[in-house]
């Protein structure tokens, strides 16, 4: 059960979608992959599930070549793509059996009550797709993709659009999968990556900027800090760039990441930065390297 990627590229006219990416993903993983919106993400997952086609590289997939063999290579996959399509005028177990039919799985209604109960579509199982929640929509989504019982799951966004309790309910699905499957997927909520993932790759411009797990990620970006605060008025952020050991200052929602080399020093210079010009400080404190920080680093 692995998936190993090897000098992959992909080019849409003049942009290079991927560059030369290698990676790989082994038996009972369950792999992050991040990066920005137009990374390459999606490109190098259509490519893995044999939808889009490389320019070069090799995909190999439980060690059958994607592309000498791709409707081996499906059988082994099971994909939810980020945009979940479904047809919204079948009933759920209609849309599985149809599902089911064309992986010519022997025992249907064996299986599909089986990938019902996994991803917890009891309650809502006797409805069209069409009149489920978003929730549920994704869960019919990923037992579509279950259906088969595939060595390798390849999951794009799968949270993407939920509630925080639908969120949690797909994470422990997910975890659950992991245990017994090749899991590669990517999401934006970068909280669902740390409480899930065994080893995180980012990629941005089409390049992997990162391939770890996340404890080495931190430690290997330990020399940075997070100070991040909050006045009471708007400030120029050149005057927080002046300060001294400061990296780079970004404004999000009217609070201030300041990267830093050291966060004590930075504090008390934003309480006498404060003083010297009138402003109150709605909020101080200092971060240890999240998965967000790291992410930043390594993308910006």
């Amino acid at each position: 059960m692995s998936i190993t990627i090897s000098n992959l590229t992909k080019t849409y006219g003049t942009q290079k979608a991927i560059d030369n990416i290698s990676f790989d993903a082994c038996n009972n993983e369950i792999v992050g992959f991040l990066g920005p919106n137009g990374a390459g993400k999606s490109t190098t997952m259509k490519i893995v599930t044999g939808y889009l086609q490389s320019d070069s590289g090799n995909v190999m997939v439980n060690g059958i070549d994607v592309n000498a063999h791709p409707i081996e290579t499906k059988k082994q996959i099971g994909y939810l793509p980020e945009g979940n399509p479904l047809y919204y005028e079948m009933y759920v177990r209609e849309y599985l059996s149809f599902i089911a039919r064309v992986h010519q799985i022997k025992n249907i209604k064996k299986r599909i009550e089986e990938v019902i109960d996994i991803t917890g579509l009891r309650n809502e199982s006797n409805k069209k797709t069409g009149q489920l929640s978003k929730g549920y929509k994704q869960r019919v989504g990923l037992a579509a993709a279950l259906i088969h019982n595939p060595d390798v799951l390849i999951l794009d966004e799968p949270t993407s659009g939920l509630d925080p309790n639908q969120i949690i309910e797909i994470r422990e699905v997910i975890k659950e999968l992991g245990k017994n499957k090749t899991v590669l997927f990517s999401s934006h909520i970068l909280q669902e990556v740390e409480s899930i993932c065994d080893r995180i790759i980012i990629i941005n411009k089409g390049n992997i900027v990162a391939d770890d797990t996340l404890v080495n990620l931190q430690a290997a970006n330990k020399n940075l800090n997070t100070v991040v605060v909050q006045f009471g008025e708007k400030i120029n952020i050149d005057l927080l760039l002046a300060l001294n050991d400061v990296q780079s200052v970004e404004e999000i929602s009217g609070q201030y990441f300041i990267q830093t080399t050291d966060a004590e020093k930075i504090k008390k210079q934003l309480l006498e930065f404060s003083l010297q010009n009138n402003l109150d400080i709605l909020s101080l404190q200092s971060k240890s390297k999240s998965l967000e920080e790291v992410f930043r680093n390594v993308t910006n």
